[in-house]
């Protein structure tokens, strides 16, 4: 359930990288290059997923014939240590959720330089250079590897897929410091950079638009608490997110601001845990596309339970409100902009984990949903077409070295 079992490097390796690593190695010549060598590690990860709707498709034509192949991830890291407070890294991701297959071409997940001018065994201070994860939730910083994710989706009103580059990683510094109490460890983390916007432009308005989606200025920080070594974890989550976006001759900005608390209870055997979040969306007018500000709600409550030492089941409910102001998506529909249900989504999850070995694991979930708040605009372009009530099954073969 915590990320240093599931995954024993994602702790200190999660948000680091390989660029600079010729300049970082000449600035630093106590380091042998015997030396650094003795410090790599190399790992990687594969996950190959099949996805079956009864409606509506999801990363591909899962509604159609045998479902969907078409959810696959891949991906490698490395990372060094040319000196004993400075830790190199990197991850190439490949990653395909439906479409054409372009969106699988190989790109930085992560790259950075980490390096920590203060660490001792109360506490620690960094700063990061590079592309970084960003802090928010308690699964973000993870998400790409399965290992490290209680089922195969997280969920989607936290953790959305449908505009995943955007919340996933950004270019610029990140700075953190860690403090380890007597009963706790306390953790800030915080950056300043550029959101990554790689196939952002179709996923958040439609493509016959043309809308161009280019990533500004934007700020996050995450004030994350572990008790009683991580039985209980609390965190929060906050950003400031800008996007300029551009049509035809026109110019506009979209502005995205959520809050986010995150609380988990750890048994070992058992685990409860709830994110509940308030987002902001806000966009000014750009050409024919009028400006909008609205207040979405988020918010889930999941159950895990670990059992023949292998084995994990979880139930969860998740659920996503576009409008706070319109929850039913009544006045969105009065207004001809689309129909009601695409401005929610319940989910009831059921899913199912075995860890064959530790570079082994099978699962499978079940959805029921209702309401489209968070499907793919590009597995359905026309929200008019797409069925309010449906059904999603999930099976996903993930191995890693």
């Amino acid at each position: 359930m915590r990320e240093s079992k599931s995954l024993p490097w994602s702790r200190r390796h999660r948000s680091r990288s390989v660029p600079l690593a010729l300049a970082l190695a000449a600035w630093a010549p106590m380091a042998t290059a015997e030396g650094v060598m003795d410090t790599l590690q190399v790992h990687g990860f594969l996950s190959q997923a099949l996805v079956i709707t009864d409606d509506n498709d999801f990363f591909g034509p899962s509604s159609s014939g045998d479902g969907s192949l078409k959810y696959t991830e891949i991906g490698a890291n490395a990372s060094f240590r040319p000196r004993h407070d400075v830790l190199v890294a990197a991850q190439v991701l490949s990653r395909r959720a439906g479409g054409d297959g372009s969106d699988a071409r190989p790109a930085l997940d992560y790259g950075v330089i980490d390096y920590q001018p203060y660490s001792d065994q109360r506490r620690t201070l960094g700063i990061q250079l590079g592309r970084f994860k960003n802090p928010f939730g308690f699964y973000n910083q993870t998400r790409d590897v399965a290992f490290t994710r209680p089922s195969i989706l997280l969920p989607q009103s936290i953790y959305f897929d449908r505009t995943r580059s955007l919340g996933l990683s950004a270019d610029g510094v990140s700075l953190y410091a860690e403090e380890r109490m007597q009963h706790g460890t306390l953790r800030f983390t915080g950056g300043v950079g550029t959101p990554t916007t790689r196939d952002l432009d179709s996923q958040l308005y439609p493509a016959h638009l043309g809308v161009d989606v280019n990533g500004s200025t934007s700020s996050i920080a995450q004030l994350r608490y572990e008790h009683s070594d991580g039985h209980f974890t609390a965190a929060l989550s906050a950003a400031d997110v800008n996007l300029d976006l551009g049509l035809g001759p026109h110019e506009g900005e979209l502005s995205f601001q959520p809050w986010i608390l995150s609380l988990q209870y750890d048994k070992e055997r058992w685990a409860l845990t709830g994110e509940f979040a308030l987002r902001q969306v806000s966009t000014t007018a750009t050409g024919p596309l009028p400006g909008s500000d609205v207040t979405g709600e988020s918010w889930y409550v999941q159950y895990t339970r670990r059992f023949f030492d292998d084995w994990q089941w979880l139930v969860r409910y998740d659920s996503l409100v576009n409008d706070r102001d319109d929850r039913s998506g009544r006045a969105y529909e009065a207004q001809g902009r689309g129909p009601a249900h695409a401005r929610y989504a319940d989910d009831i999850t059921f899913g199912l984990q075995w860890r064959v070995n530790p570079r082994v694991l099978l699962a499978a979930e079940y959805h029921h949903i209702d309401g489209t708040g968070w499907l793919p605009l590009r597995d359905e372009p026309d929200p008019a077409e797409t069925q309010r009530s449906w059904n999603m099954v999930l099976f996903q073969l993930s191995l890693r070295f």
